[in-house]
C-alpha cells in the first residue's frame, strides 16, 4: 500500500483585478491551474488575441455574448453565445468576447500569465473600446 501522508487543506483569498470591461476575480490560482469569475459589463469587449502557452475554456454563466475567433481561414467570424454554453481556446486560437448584455463567465485555464498577443492589426480590425491589456509576447 503507498504510504498515505494527508496534506492540509490551505486557505484561499480570491484577488479581484479591475479592467476596462469590469472584473477578473480569482478564485483558484495553483501551479497547475487557474479558475476565475469574469464580469462583463455590458457593450465592452476584449481584445482580439492569441495566447502562445496558455489554455482556457470559458463558460456563459450569465448574460449574452459574441465569441469572435478564426475558424481558420484568415477570417473573423461572430456567434452568439448563450448562459450555459462554453468554449474551448486552445493555444493558437484567435479569439475575442464581447458582452451584449452584462455577463458573468467561469474561466478555468492553465496559469500562463502575460501570454497575449493582440491581433487586431493583423485582422485589420479596429480596437474595441478602450485599448485593453497589450501584447505581452
Amino acid at each position: 500500500m503507498p504510504d498515505y501522508t494527508p496534506k492540509p487543506v490551505e486557505p484561499f483569498t480570491p484577488q479581484v483585478l479591475d479592467r476596462v470591461w469590469g472584473q477578473e476575480i480569482f478564485v483558484a490560482e495553483t501551479p497547475h491551474y487557474l479558475g476565475k469569475l469574469l464580469k462583463m459589463r455590458a457593450g465592452t469587449a476584449g481584445g482580439l488575441q492569441i495566447h502562445v502557452d496558455k489554455d482556457e475554456t470559458f463558460y456563459l454563466h450569465s448574460g449574452r455574448a459574441l465569441v469572435d475567433y478564426d475558424p481558420g481561414n484568415g477570417s473573423i467570424v461572430s456567434v452568439q453565445m448563450e448562459p450555459g454554453e462554453a468554449y474551448h481556446i486552445p493555444p493558437g486560437a484567435v479569439h475575442r468576447v464581447r458582452a451584449l448584455t452584462d455577463c458573468e463567465f467561469f474561466e478555468a485555464s492553465t496559469p500562463h500569465y502575460d501570454d497575449r498577443v493582440r491581433m487586431e492589426g493583423h485582422y485589420g480590425v479596429p480596437v474595441l473600446g478602450a485599448p485593453g491589456l497589450p501584447t505581452t509576447r
